[in-house]
C-alpha cells in the first residue's frame, strides 16, 4: 500500500511539473477568432518587451525580481555544471529565463539549449518538443522548427499539439498545400492507427483542421463537405457546426450561419459558450488576432472552431516565480 502511495505521489509531482511546463505556452482563445490560430501564439509567449514605466518603488521590486532571477539562472547553472541531464534543474532554468525574458532581460535563445536538452532527456514527453518547436520557429528557425514536429509525428502521427503546429508552420510559410498532403495522409492512416492504439488519432479534429486550411485557400466547398461529414459522424460535437457556421459566415452567408452558431453554442460545454456567442456575432469580439513572428508572414486566416486537446491540462500565461513555487 505504501509503495502504491509512493508511486501516486511520484505521478502527481511529474504532473505537476509537466503543467508548468505547459504554462510556458499561451493558448489565446479556446475557440479563436476567424482569422484567428488556437494554437499557443509564440509573440505573445516570448514577448521581449522592455520594463514599463512605474513608481520608484515598483522599480526596485522590478530590479529584486530581476537579480533574483539573475541568481536563480547561476544556480541551475551550477547545477548542470555537475548533472547536465537533471529534469529539475534545466525546468527551473527554462523558468527563470522565461521569467527574464518577460522582463526584457533575456532572449527565446537562451530556452532552446536547455529545452534540446530536455527532449533528449524525456524523448516521450512532446510537451518539450513543442515548446522547443515553437521557441524555433519564433527565431525563425522553421527548418529546425519543422524537424522536431516531423520527429514527433514519426512516432505518433495523431499528435494533434504536432499536427497542429505543423500546419500552422507551413501556413506561414505560405505552403497550404503541404499543411493539406500532410492532413489528409494523416486521415488516410487515421483507421489503421486507431485499430493498432485506439484513440491516438482524433479523426474529428483532423477533419476540422483540413476544413479551416480548405477554408483559409477560399475552398469553401470542400470545407463544408468536411465539416458536414464531421456532424454526420458525431452529432453532438459541436467543433464542426462551429466550424461550419464559420465558414458560411466568412462567405457572407449570415442567415445560414445563424441557426449553427446556436446549435453549436447548445451543445458545446458552458466554458466555452459566450466565446461561440461572441463568434456569432451577439457580442463584440475582444480576442485580438495573433501576431506572425517578427520578420515572418503573416498565417493564412481562417475560421479555426478547434478547442485545444481536452487530454492536455488547460494553460494560461505562467508568471515568473521562483522554482519552488
Amino acid at each position: 500500500m505504501v509503495n502504491n502511495d509512493s508511486r501516486v505521489q511520484g505521478k502527481d509531482v511529474a504532473e505537476k511539473r509537466r503543467r508548468w511546463m505547459l504554462n510556458l505556452v499561451l493558448i489565446i482563445a479556446v475557440i479563436g477568432l476567424v482569422g484567428s490560430s488556437l494554437f499557443p501564439v509564440i509573440d505573445n509567449v516570448f514577448r521581449q518587451s522592455s520594463v514599463p514605466s512605474a513608481t520608484s518603488s515598483a522599480l526596485k521590486t522590478t530590479e529584486s525580481q530581476k537579480a533574483e532571477l539573475e541568481s536563480q539562472v547561476k544556480g541551475y547553472e551550477l547545477v548542470l555544471q555537475r548533472e547536465p541531464d537533471n529534469p529539475a534543474a534545466l525546468e527551473g532554468l527554462i523558468r527563470a529565463r522565461k521569467g527574464l525574458i518577460d522582463m526584457g532581460s533575456a532572449k527565446v535563445e537562451d530556452i532552446i539549449p536547455p529545452l534540446e536538452r530536455l527532449v533528449k532527456v524525456n524523448p516521450n514527453d512532446t510537451v518539450y518538443a513543442i515548446l522547443l518547436a515553437q521557441a524555433k520557429q519564433y527565431t525563425k528557425d522553421y527548418e529546425g522548427a519543422a524537424q522536431v514536429y516531423r520527429n514527433i509525428l514519426t512516432t505518433k502521427p495523431g499528435d494533434t499539439y504536432a499536427l497542429k503546429g505543423m500546419v500552422d508552420l507551413l501556413l506561414t510559410q505560405n505552403r497550404p498545400e503541404q499543411a493539406i498532403g500532410l492532413l489528409q495522409d494523416t486521415l488516410k492512416t487515421a483507421n489503421s492507427a486507431n485499430q493498432t492504439q485506439p484513440g491516438s488519432v482524433d479523426v474529428p479534429f483532423i477533419q476540422i483542421e483540413l476544413g479551416r486550411v480548405y477554408a483559409s485557400q477560399k475552398r469553401y466547398e470542400e470545407s463544408i463537405a468536411l465539416f458536414d461529414e464531421a456532424i454526420k459522424t458525431n452529432q453532438q460535437d459541436f467543433r464542426p457546426i462551429l466550424g461550419k457556421a464559420l465558414v458560411l459566415k466568412e462567405q457572407g452567408k449570415v442567415d445560414a450561419a445563424k441557426p449553427l452558431f446556436v446549435s453549436a453554442a447548445n451543445l458545446a460545454p458552458a466554458q466555452y459558450k459566450d466565446e461561440i456567442n461572441k463568434l456569432a456575432g451577439s457580442e463584440p469580439a475582444t480576442t485580438a488576432s495573433p501576431v506572425a513572428p517578427s520578420g515572418a508572414p503573416a498565417p493564412a486566416t481562417s475560421p479555426s472552431p478547434v478547442p485545444a486537446p481536452s487530454s492536455s491540462p488547460s494553460v494560461s500565461p505562467a508568471p515568473a516565480t521562483s522554482p519552488g513555487n
